[in-house]
């Protein structure tokens, strides 16, 4: 039987031929692969649609079907190499010239507490981090934050490298939470300092540090959100300070924040975790110390220890409280005590003064008083205005040096108060809404 019987009536067919090789049924003549091709097609469009929305994994799933061997694609590239670039305030860095050019200068910082909340000594409870800032031929000087090191011992500095030194506090300023430490090891990397007034809000800017004490030398990125914001810290001293958006976290703490140019224009300080109005978290809310604000306080502890210059005025103060601005007592600072042959004492100054403001400028309370004085100096004279007897009245004092002797007088001074306050609480207990000289004095 020949195909071509196909297109005869059955009756006139040739029979079937059967023979050792082959077998030919008597059926319907194969149709062309119409059907065949138009699936094939479809499925063709549609691996080609799939390769369209994911790449390579449509070519893979059409050579599966086409019985083909499996194939994965994998882009290939060139590894770029990062130059050492050299911070020179002219050049924008790349983030990892940024990184690579500074990494060498950062530190971890750890050590152990000396006592927790029950008493005992914690060990390696602290961690945060730091940066060198000089270096000669035997000793290289840290700037980190003073809560970093604050009633911390045995300080321990780390390096990328892996090595390891141990660190003695040199100074530090807790108003202004910065804190220098010293290691016995010369001619290490150091930073370069920037000029952090020149900021501009959008500006690029950097971290390098320990965040969680133990993802060391995390770099991040973000912007310069904001500039000259006035942050209350949790033990309520008021900073200047740059807000970012860069990640910040426990650890970061003392690290350095730097500029386009490789330049440390900051020091990671703080983050706000939640607002006083809500429990939520808070995101993208990070805070540095700016640079150009400490600069000369960090030449002097590495010179002297501490801080020459910052002013004492010499009294023990105190917010006077509502109940008494009731009565008519105007709101401002109370002075509790005054430091025997202090500027307070010589310039007329007289327990019981409420100071309602500093060269004109009213204050009202003792925050508002440090915040008018703190940038004076030494020697410098101020006139407060105070509330004395029903009058007001101006008295002119010339600023102590809130130097070491200063402070131990200070520290002696409210010892010696709260003991007598004790006594006094002792004898008779106030009634509600009563005396208002037992408020937490500030020693200033």
């Amino acid at each position: 039987m020949y195909y071509s019987d196909y297109n005869r009536p059955p009756e006139e067919r040739e029979p079937i031929i059967e023979t050792d090789q082959f077998r030919v049924h008597e059926t319907e003549p194969p149709r062309k692969k119409k059907g065949m091709a138009a699936k094939f097609v479809a499925l063709g469009l549609c691996c080609a649609l799939i390769g369209g929305v994911v790449g390579g994994g449509g070519v893979w799933a059409a050579s599966r079907l086409a019985g083909s061997h499996s194939v994965i694609y994998q882009g290939t590239g060139d590894t770029t190499a990062v130059t050492l670039s050299n911070v020179d305030g002219q050049t924008v860095l790349t983030p990892e010239e940024i990184y690579a050019a500074n990494l060498g200068a950062v530190v971890g910082v750890n050590g152990n507490v000396d006592t927790n909340v029950w008493g005992y000594t914690v060990k390696n409870a602290v961690s945060g981090s730091g940066f060198v800032i000089s270096s000669n031929a035997t000793t290289s000087y840290i700037l980190t934050n003073y809560h970093v090191i604050d009633g911390v011992s045995d300080i321990t500095v780390f390096f990328a490298d892996g090595k390891s030194y141990d660190a003695t506090l040199v100074g530090g300023e807790a108003d202004n939470d910065i804190a220098v430490l010293k290691i016995d090891v010369g001619n290490l990397q150091t930073v370069v300092l920037g000029d952090s007034d020149t900021l501009n809000v959008g500006e690029n800017v950097y971290a390098i540090g320990n965040p969680l004490g133990e993802l060391t030398f995390t770099f991040t990125g973000g912007y310069v959100s904001a500039k000259d914001r006035s942050v209350t810290m949790s033990d309520g001293t008021v900073m200047n300070m740059l807000q970012t958006d860069t990640a910040i976290n426990s650890g970061n703490s003392g690290g350095p924040l730097f500029n386009e140019y490789g330049q440390v224009v900051g020091i990671v300080s703080a983050k706000l975790s939640s607002s006083s109005s809500s429990e939520a978290s808070v995101e993208g809310l990070g805070f540095a110390i700016p640079i150009n604000d400490v600069k000369d306080m960090i030449t002097s502890i590495m010179e002297h220890g501490y801080v020459t210059g910052k002013p004492n005025v010499g009294i023990l103060m105190s917010d006077v409280n509502e109940a008494a601005q009731r009565y008519g007592v105007p709101a401002g600072a109370e002075v509790l005590a005054i430091l025997e042959n202090s500027g307070a004492e010589k310039g007329g100054l007289q327990v019981g003064d409420i100071i309602t403001a500093v060269n004109g400028e009213e204050v009202q309370n003792s925050d508002a008083l440090k915040a008018a004085v703190q940038d004076c100096k030494a020697g410098d004279q101020v006139t407060f205005t105070v509330y004395r007897d029903g009058d007001s009245v101006d008295v002119t004092i010339t600023l102590d040096e809130d130097n070491q002797t200063t402070q131990e007088a200070m520290s002696q001074l409210q010892q010696e108060y709260q003991e007598q306050q004790q006594q006094n609480q002792q004898q008779s207990q106030p009634q509600q809404g009563g005396n208002y000289y037992y408020n937490f004095p500030f020693g200033w």
